[in-house]
């Protein structure tokens, strides 16, 4: 990104006060014990089991393990998740150059 464009979405930030998720593209977690799970801003899901959820990020994947997982609603960027949470693995995307 140039220096102008740096510039310009700090300046932006500073005045309108938006939310770090919205300005550089990251997912939204929201983790309610360890039973439901609800994430905003990803890409798509790629794969789905009752063990492991893969999801697309704009910048790399995330992966949920457990035990009896179940979509119960999507909704365009938003997912919301049920059933024994594990672990969550937020995989950042190596760039190359």
């Amino acid at each position: 990104m140039t220096r102008i464009g740096r510039r310009l979405r700090g300046w932006t930030n500073g005045m309108l006060d938006l939310p770090q998720d919205l300005l550089h593209d990251m997912p939204r977690i929201t983790l309610i014990g360890n039973k439901e799970l609800y994430i905003e801003n990803h890409r798509g899901v790629l794969h789905f089991s009752s063990e492991l959820l893969k999801l697309a990020l704009s910048k790399g994947s995330l992966e949920i393990t457990g035990k009896g997982l179940e979509i119960r609603t999507i909704l365009g960027q938003e997912l919301a998740v049920e059933g024994i949470i594990g672990e969550i693995r937020y995989k950042e995307r190596e760039e190359s150059s």
